[in-house]
């Protein structure tokens, strides 16, 4: 019992640890940036992903005197940047980024007291509509649910314990999460309910078709002698899949075409 318990903690840490990663490495995780002003550092996070509202960008507990602009133009296009300035409100500094269409994209960067910061390498947000609660955390969940039950399948499988009944669970909440939840999902965002193979190249959409391939196999090969090399196969190539930035190559709106499309993977 102590055994399986401590099995538990290392599925859990495991991941913990994977879901951190692909969180901060993500398309849409805020970009940090470091600022000196009079002497003393501030972080700033610049958001890279926006509901349908205008985004305001705001710079907090910062002196009083500053002169900062925001920079931001359509992406990808190669129209002129608008210049906006920030406004001190409520004692902290202020500018907004207009509301695109789903899937819409703006590029941006700040100058502040005249230099500039990550105009070489912009920042890139996405708009979506809001994703209620009762789609988006069932979906959380359960696909890190399936991560965690994969790692325990496999330690299973190292042990030399029964695992069948846990590659069970660990197909049928991968599906859940992913093949149910996870278009529902896709659809309340950007409107479409599938972008990846062979519509699309949603990295997300992709990556949880080969994981639930992979598994699928697992499964159908139960009763083989060598069952346990496949089930290792496919829990490696889940944890290889979780460490892929996630909302990676998935929809974005073609302002020239004014239509909803995909990311296309530049070489």
């Amino acid at each position: 019992m102590m055994k399986k318990i401590g099995y538990w903690w290392v599925a859990i840490g495991i991941t913990l640890a994977l879901s951190i990663y692909q969180r901060m490495t993500g398309p849409t995780y805020p970009k940090k940036v470091d600022i000196e002003l009079n002497g003393e550092d501030y972080r700033v996070k610049l958001p890279r992903s926006g509901v349908q509202k205008d985004e305001v960008i705001c710079l907090k507990d910062w002196p009083a005197d500053v002169k900062a602009q925001m920079h931001y133009r359509r992406y990808p296009t190669a129209e002129a940047y608008t210049t906006v300035d920030f406004v001190r409100t409520d004692n902290e500094w202020q500018a907004a980024l207009p509301v695109q269409p789903v899937a819409g994209k703006l590029e941006y960067y700040i100058t502040v007291n005249g230099k500039d910061y990550l105009k070489d390498e912009p920042v890139v947000i996405r708009f979506r509509n809001d994703v209620p609660a009762y789609i988006l955390i069932p979906h959380i969940l359960l696909m890190f649910g399936a991560m965690l039950f994969a790692v325990y399948t496999l330690m299973m499988v190292t042990m030399r314990m029964d695992y069948s009944k846990w590659l069970k669970i660990t197909v049928a909440t991968l599906f859940v999460g992913g093949f149910v939840f996870g278009p529902l999902v896709q659809h309340a965002a950007f409107g479409p309910w599938w972008t990846g193979f062979p519509y699309g190249t949603d990295l997300t959409d992709n990556k949880t078709l080969i994981s639930f391939i992979f598994f699928l196999a697992a499964l159908a090969t139960l009763k083989w002698k060598y069952n346990k090399w496949v089930v290792g196969l496919a829990v490696l190539v889940m944890i290889a899949v979780f460490t892929i930035p996630h909302s990676a190559f998935g929809s974005e709106y073609d302002y020239e075409k004014q239509e909803l499309g995909t990311e296309e993977i530049k070489s």
